[in-house]
């Protein structure tokens, strides 16, 4: 059973008992198997990729790794969950039986050799022939040993066959897929989820003259203001002006919200949801006295360390916004609340893969929580930011409208597209931030879109 067709397990592989720890030495093996182990805790556990690559308290395995190996391991994962539809359903077209349901740890090794095969700069041998080795090396796997070679042989020989059949199936979950198409309709939801396809850019907050920036550093200023670097490769801290704090890496949508107060200079101003301190750093450049809040501890220490190497200074306070009653209230207050991420796909295509139609209804019912709480924390005739990192109006504009309904205090102050040149799009009729992947393709110059972000600005009647 599970063979593709016309073919069967090669003959030498019967009865092979594997020495796991003489496999696991073959050049190349360790990062595949740390990607297939990774791309597991992803799909079938819904772990946050972020958590298990981070270099000092991640995955035992992959900070085992060197650093290239490290590297080989995130550009398969990347890859893999990239085009992850389509690469399901060509293993699924090659399997003449489908696996069985124990064969999970099969079904993603496959998926990690496929991506390599498919997409990746990998000799197709290479591929094919660490991947039998890690079946042979997994006693869960040993059995499809002729199974995979099998399979990615016939792969390799028939990749653009393959490729040509499904570069129609959209790149991101079917649940989500239904939602976008839903939301923005067919043509704008195919837009967002071919910009899974395109690696991010690097865009960064500068503190003035963006445009010398951008010409120090080879980029090009976007519509936001933000500098997007064109053509990068290195390391981010080595680049003119890091050491010396004259910028910070920050999409040029999530530089948005901030830029929507009006005259910030001299106001007392909270920013709820700081860390890691983006937009803390630019209300403190406009000039506002910033009091920057989050509940870990850990993440106000990086937000510290950030502001200190930028100059910038503002209070903080670990605490849990819904327990936070300040003395006084606020001239303005930034929420840019907790949500699904699914703005953020082009550059962590796990969260779709770890999140589900049920997390974006209860993160929903969190944000208006926390927005009912921070109309309370602002003076009569102030000013609050709501923004969150979703595409789904579910976590933005219903929640807006949910409580602009039960205060009729507040109102929503339209955004100006006259403004915003270049993103005229991004503002709805009723004058709301809504950015999506598919916004700001540009030509070369700034090719790479932006994140999808939600945000308006609201004022408490004086």
């Amino acid at each position: 059973m599970n063979r593709t067709k016309k073919e069967t397990h090669p003959k030498r592989n019967s009865g092979r008992k594997s020495d796991t720890r003489e496999d696991a030495e073959k050049p190349g093996i360790k990062p595949r198997l740390v990607a297939s182990r990774l791309l597991a805790a992803v799909v079938d556990r819904q772990t946050s990729l972020d958590g298990m690559l981070d270099a000092e308290n991640g995955n035992p395995g992959y900070r085992a790794l060197n650093d290239a190996d490290r590297a080989l391991t995130r550009a398969i994962l990347n890859t893999s969950l990239r085009h992850l539809p389509r690469i399901q359903a060509i293993i699924d077209s090659l399997v003449e039986t489908p696996l069985p349901e124990g064969a999970r740890s099969l079904y993603h090794l496959l998926t990690v050799a496929s991506a390599q095969i498919l997409y990746l700069d990998v000799p197709d041998h290479s591929a094919v022939d660490i991947a039998v080795e890690q079946a042979r090396s997994d006693p869960r796997s040993r059995r499809f040993a002729g199974l995979v070679n099998a399979v990615l042989r016939r792969l390799a020989r028939e990749k653009v066959t393959h490729l040509t059949a499904t570069h129609v199936i959209p790149v991101i979950p079917s649940w989500f897929y239904e939602r976008l198409e839903q939301v923005y309709g067919r043509n704008h939801a195919l837009r967002i989820a071919d910009s899974l396809l395109a690696p991010a850019a690097i865009d960064l907050t500068v503190k003035s003259a963006p445009d010398e920036w951008a010409e120090k550093l080879g980029g090009a200023v976007l519509p936001t203001g933000s500098v997007r670097l064109t053509a990068f490769s290195g390391k981010v801290p080595d680049l003119e002006g890091f050491s010396a704090g004259e910028w910070w890496v920050q999409d040029a949508a999530a530089a948005i919200p901030a830029k929507l107060f009006p005259e910030p200079a001299g106001k007392v101003v909270a920013d709820l949801c700081a860390a890691p301190g983006g937009k803390t750093a630019q209300l403190a450049l406009a000039g506002a006295r910033v009091t920057a809040l989050d509940q870990s501890k850990s993440r106000l220490k990086r937000l510290e360390g950030n502001l200190a190497r930028l100059g910038l200074s503002a209070k903080t306070a670990e605490t849990n916004l819904l327990d936070f009653r300040p003395d006084e209230l606020f001239d303005a207050v930034l929420l840019d609340a907790p949500c699904s991420s699914t703005g953020t796909i082009r550059r962590h295509p796990d969260v779709l893969w770890t999140k589900g139609a049920a997390d974006i209804e209860k993160l929903a019912l969190l944000q208006e929580r926390l927005l009912r709480h921070a109309t309370t924390l602002v003076k009569p005739g102030g000013h609050l930011v709501f923004s969150n990192c979703s595409l789904d109006p579910r976590e933005g504009e219903e929640v807006t409208a949910r409580v602009l309904a039960d205060h009729p205090e507040w109102s929503r102050v339209p955004i100006d597209p006259a403004r915003w040149p270049g993103l005229e799009e991004a503002i709805s009729p009723i004058g709301e931030f809504r950015t999506t992947p598919a916004m700001l393709p540009g030509g070369e110059a700034v090719a790479g879109g932006l994140d999808g972000f939600y945000a308006v600005l609201l004022q408490r009647q004086a």
